[in-house]
């Protein structure tokens, strides 16, 4: 899956746009639906190449989103 990695990288740039966009528009919870799967990303690609700062703050986030999206659909 390795081999991926650019396109995955692509990937990310276009859900980190789109999360911005999201933001300044605020579309309520959309930029934390976008960012999750850009951290998830990031989280394997920082993996791959051993830099393990980008990884850990990349899973910290990652939390951080499940859990502000949890509450946003079970707040109503």
């Amino acid at each position: 899956m390795s081999r991926y990695v650019q396109d995955l990288k692509n990937l990310a740039f276009a859900l980190g746009l789109a999360s911005a966009v999201a933001l300044v528009m605020d579309w309520d919870p959309w930029p934390m639906l976008f960012s999750l799967p850009f951290c998830l990303i990031w989280i394997y690609v920082a993996w791959l190449n051993c830099e393990p700062q980008l990884k850990y703050i990349n899973i910290l986030f990652s939390g951080l989103y499940v859990w502000g999206i949890l509450r946003y659909f079970l707040s109503g």
